[in-house]
């Protein structure tokens, strides 16, 4: 196809058009009488559907500064949800007593609408009062309503916000920070808000007071309230890009004074405190902070000059800084080495700070932060997990001790499988850790490897009950690629598959693939691989560029027509990951790997499934729409599904979720085993 000549399937990019709803219907019907009947199906399905509505799983809770423990739980009687909360006592208990605020099933049918939660803000420090977000059938666009927790109401004439990609604040109980959808011009080309407003209750929304201005080239406008007693601050800032942005200290006067720190740099105030985390090095008088250390200052001596930083972390060759998360007096780093996470406190003191192991997490297992509640205490809650081991929640309380609260169920036996970490070498010489689950015994079979590898986000050690219900209980393997573009070893290892570098993600994606086969754990026709948003992308590039490697392809909500996708959606937000195709420069890389531009009718190309969703307002279905059309005009092996409603999880609720994930499975399932069955599952109730 020509990069720069005519799109012949540009009608598909037509959301609602008459003929392109058209060919979704005709697309779904073919797909669904090919993978969705039969017992098998139904079996898989249902399999899957135990593990979403299992009355056992751990409701990992939210802690807002109340004494609360406050959860959003869905199951089969409840498929929108509960938004509830409960006491610590209660919690502790088998089965609590949970307090619902909100019934998303009885008001969906109250008003008429297919709500799906989209979260709730409450306001400090009696957080009474809240502001729900509710989405449209699963869209990232919301509609925001002020909630009253006392009376169980909206509250009449309280802030309320139109549908849109709306950013919300609290500052006091009459008064918040707003930017949304107010007309022509009040959006970047991305499509989230270009202003900040300070909204006054029961003012119109159009008369609220303007603080904050970005241009429309920005990805966004925010602005935010700290409401932490004897350091109430207030600041706005904007989104250049994905990675780099510009922040400000907002004055009573409506002064703005700039927070001085690298615009690619990450930070965090807390209390007295300024954390920065720089992406590339950052040089201050004589001494250079290295990409992906965390640095620390007090916020007010940084404003006046100071730049005397003290290093709370320094990444190496093995370790990076997963993320930072305060309590009220201690801060908790979670650090990866070789990805296996470990969880530290770091803890100011007049002699400096100290730093010491966090009690709570088994030393062979992941640990991964759930909660703290910086307004008020130095308590925890820690999850620790692995491939094989189900999450146990702890509750702890730094310089105390630590309290089991909740164990996850097990969803499949897990006897004879093992989990391995092996090092593949990419085309230029570099080491790609994967993860491989399953029978190290076994012979060559079924395996299904999973990738990302984009915006500096980690593939990290978990227990998955569908993937092993569904995959591994069947005697296939699991495997886990963490290739660069994500951030397993920090910015470098996310830069290194930056804009014209990205074909090293691509690189170490088939190296793994590669070294897959090479250990005798499968064989190219028995490998399947899959992945979502990005890792769609990454699953087009691997189906045209690398298609003698794999035995079949499932692409999620993916990119793949990378001369447009700057012009779809949200996708303008990602030119700093991706380029910019109307740059010249950036369109010859582009144009090297954009799967849509890369489908060639003399290349045996192995079965693809396209998964994506109508609703999905992140990443337009025109994508996937186009690239099975393309693939069908020249014969190749391809099956399409579009969820009406969902977003960009493609699924609304765990019914859709099922279903969806049930076809993934027997289509891979299908494509890369001989028989129907290798083995009965191996399952628990």
């Amino acid at each position: 196809m020509n990069w720069a000549g005519d799109d012949p399937y540009l009608w598909l990019e037509d959301l609602d058009g008459p003929r392109a709803v058209g060919w979704v219907r005709e697309r779904n019907t073919e797909t669904v009488a090919a993978l969705a009947g039969g017992p098998a199906f139904a079996a898989r399905k249902a399999e899957i559907r135990q593990v979403l509505d299992a009355d056992d799983r751990i409701p990992y809770p939210v802690w807002r500064g109340d004494g609360f423990y406050y959860d959003f739980w869905r199951d089969a009687a409840r498929p929108r949800g509960l938004w509830r909360r409960t006491t610590l006592d209660q919690y502790r208990r088998a089965e609590p007593e949970w307090d619902v605020l909100l019934d998303l099933d009885a008001l969906a049918e109250r008003e008429g609408e297919n709500w799906v939660w989209g979260g709730a803000s409450t306001l400090p420090p009696e957080h009474r009062r809240c502001l729900v977000s509710l989405s449209r059938g699963g869209a990232d666009a919301v509609v925001v309503r002020e909630y009253d927790l006392g009376g169980r109401a909206f509250v009449d004439g309280g802030f309320s916000v139109a549908e849109a990609k709306t950013d919300v604040s609290w500052i006091d109980e009459d008064h918040i920070f707003v930017g949304t959808d107010l007309g022509p011009g009040s959006l970047t080309d991305s499509g989230y808000p270009r202003t900040v407003a300070r909204w006054r209750r029961g003012t119109p929304l159009a008369e609220a007071e303007l603080v904050y201005e970005a241009s429309t080239g920005d990805v966004g406008a925010h602005g935010w309230h700290d409401a932490t007693p004897g350091f109430e601050r207030d600041f706005v800032g904007r989104s250049r890009d994905f990675y780099r942005a510009e922040s400000f200290l907002l004055t009573g006067t409506g002064e703005r004074f700039r927070i001085p720190v690298p615009e690619d740099a990450g930070w965090d105030v807390h209390r007295e405190w300024l954390l920065v985390r720089p992406r590339t090095p950052w040089t201050l008088g004589e001494s250079t902070h290295p990409a992906g250390a965390l640095l620390a200052i007090r916020f007010d001596a940084f404003l006046a000059g100071s730049r005397e930083l003290t290093a709370l972390f320094r990444p190496d060759e093995h370790t990076s800084l997963g993320g930072f998360t305060w309590t009220r007096d201690h801060l908790i780093l979670t650090t990866l080495t070789d990805v296996r996470s470990r969880l530290e406190i770091c803890t100011p003191g007049e002699a400096g700070w100290r730093r010491e192991p966090l009690p709570g997490v088994p030393a062979d297992e992941d640990g991964c932060l759930v909660e703290t509640d910086p307004e008020s205490g130095n308590a925890y809650l820690v999850a620790s997990e692995g491939f094989l081991q189900p999450a146990t929640l702890r509750l702890g309380q730094v310089g105390g001790g630590v309290e089991t609260l909740k164990r996850a169920p097990a969803f499949f036996d897990t006897d004879g499988l093992a989990v391995r970490q092996f090092f593949a070498t990419s085309a230029d010489g570099t080491r790609v850790p994967y993860f491989v689950v399953g029978d190290p015994a076994a012979p060559a079979g079924p395996t299904l490897l999973h990738g990302y590898g984009g915006f500096e986000v980690s593939m990290t050690p978990g227990y998955g009950g569908i993937t092993g219900r569904g995959w591994l209980a069947r005697g296939g393997s699991y495997a886990v690629a963490n290739i660069r573009g994500g951030g397993e070893y920090g910015p470098r290892w996310h830069r290194a598959a930056l804009r014209e570098n990205r074909p090293r993600a691509y690189e170490d994606f088939a190296a793994v693939a590669t070294d897959l086969v090479a250990r005798g754990v499968t064989t190219v026709h028995q490998l399947g691989i899959e992945g979502g948003s990005n890792g769609g992308l990454l699953m087009g590039v691997m189906l045209t560029r690398y298609p003698t490697l794999f035995g079949a392809v499932v692409a999620h909500v993916p990119l793949l027509d990378m001369r447009r996708y700057h012009r779809l959606l949200a996708g303008a937000s990602w030119m700093a990951e991706y380029g910019d195709p109307d740059v010249a420069a950036d369109g010859v890389f582009l144009r090297e790997y954009s799967p849509y531009h890369n489908v060639r009718a003399d290349v045996r190309y192995p079965p693809v499934l396209f998964v994506t969703s109508t609703r999905d307002d992140r990443v337009h279905p025109g994508h996937a729409r186009k690239m099975t059309a393309r693939l069908r005009e020249h014969g190749h092996d391809v099956a399409y599904y579009e969820n009406v409603e969902g977003g960009h999880g493609a699924a609304a609720n765990n019914e859709q979720r099922a279903f969806i994930k049930a076809l993934a499975l027997e289509f891979l399932w299908r494509r890369l085993t001989p028989s129907p069955a290798v083995r009965a599952p191996r399952t628990r109730s």
